[in-house]
């Protein structure tokens, strides 16, 4: 053999041991020796940046809290966040890096409905779980998929049990729907013809707007004209406060009642206080700095020590899809695989929150947390809760 042989058969031998290093790790862990790799995309500059700044925010608490008491059965998280800025394409992008260059473990609290459903087939064909996404939509959890798991009650489930509600216990009569002529509003309004189906009755009139739409004079006159006595809102933060001040503005003291995306500081601190006695159907007491309950004022304390703000409701989805996950990871045991998380989080059915939410179960068929939330109202420019939980 020439020395130019032995040359080659030396250098094949070493970059086949390299390869075989690089493919002998467990593909369905997808992380590095030492540590456990999760990721999400959300927003940190766009339209919802509240959301997705506060939601990080309180997930590396959580994650640097548990690295701190020694890890995952000794291995430490690694949290990488991307910035989709509430676009489709960016979040795309972003999700490619995060399952394909960070060999992401999974994919926890990734924001927005249309960016999940645009990225969980490739994410899934991955085999990359989806923990937590921060969307309402009854995509996040249906149709049952073994890696998809989403925590709290849809936006379909809350507007439902408002409706149902609102009829027994508070004797509305003429239910109208304003909400936004997308996805999202969708979801509210066949919730509400759905309920109100099965209660023998309909859905007394109805308007759909676009989600950037500034004048709702026509939209509430519309409503007023037609009597309702109970409005349900598909709508966001802005839209919220401009349907309600529209209504005020006109002296009509209509009820509103919308979901968990409008269950924000924004809406409750509206100027004027215009939006004082709106409902939203929420799974989270807001944490402010007096709440009852000392845990949650001990968390309002760190968080504002440590970002120089108070939270917000995005800072309660991160704290909770932070935990939970934390809990799962230490379940599935120190053999860490993604059939092992799965298990572990099938085998939850007693999780439960800091901030007065339902509590979470999950089976092998089941894997929506909950199908309750509860009603809490603006009293002051604060969000109060009024109701226990309720469900259709």
């Amino acid at each position: 053999m020439t020395d130019r042989h032995r040359f080659l058969t030396l250098a094949c031998l070493v970059v086949a041991a390299v390869l075989a290093g690089c493919g002998s790790s467990d593909p369905e862990t997808s992380d590095a020796p030492g540590e456990i790799v999760l990721g999400t995309y959300t927003d940190l500059s766009g339209p919802a940046a509240a959301i997705g700044v506060g939601s990080v925010n309180s997930a590396r608490m959580i994650f640097d809290q548990a690295n701190e008491e020694g890890g995952i059965h000794g291995r430490q998280i690694r949290f990488v966040v991307e910035d989709g800025q509430y676009q489709v394409p960016r979040a795309v992008q972003a999700a490619n890096k995060l399952i394909h260059r960070d060999n992401i473990f999974a994919m926890v609290g990734a924001l927005g409905t249309p960016m999940n459903n645009a990225v969980m087939s490739s994410q899934f064909e991955a085999g990359v779980p989806n923990i937590f996404p921060l969307s309402g939509a009854r995509s996040m959890a249906e149709p049952l998929h073994p890696l998809k798991f989403a925590g709290i009650s849809t936006y379909y489930e809350q507007i439902r049990a408002a409706t149902k509600y609102f009829i027994e216990e508070r004797g509305k009569e003429r239910i109208c729907t304003m909400a936004q002529d997308t996805d999202f509003g969708t979801e509210l309004t066949d919730a509400a013809n759905d309920q109100l189906g099965e209660m023998g009755r309909e859905v007394t009139d109805s308007t759909a707007h676009r989600p950037l739409d500034t004048d709702f004079s026509a939209a509430i006159l519309k409503l007023r004209q037609a009597d309702c006595d109970l409005i349900l809102l598909g709508t966001i933060i802005g839209d919220t406060i401009l349907a309600i001040s529209a209504a005020r503005g006109i002296d009509w003291d209509v009820d509103f009642v919308g979901t968990i995306a409008a269950f924000e500081s924004e809406v409750a601190e509206a100027e004027g206080g215009v939006t004082n006695g709106f409902y939203a159907m929420t799974s989270f007491e807001f944490p402010y700095p007096d709440h009852p309950r000392q845990e949650v004022r001990d968390f309002v304390a760190a968080y504002d020590e440590r970002y120089g703000q108070e939270p917000n409701t995005g800072s309660l989805f991160g704290w909770v899809l932070a935990d939970f996950t934390v809990r799962a990871l230490r379940d599935a045991g120190p053999d860490l695989t993604v059939d092992g998380l799965v298990a572990a989080i099938e085998s939850v059915d007693d999780y439960q929150d800091i901030f007065g939410g339902p509590v979470l179960s999950f089976g092998p068929e089941k894997h929506l947390g909950t199908n309750e939330s509860f009603l809490s109202q603006v009293q002051d420019g604060r969000w109060v809760r009024v109701t226990e939980n309720l469900s259709y």
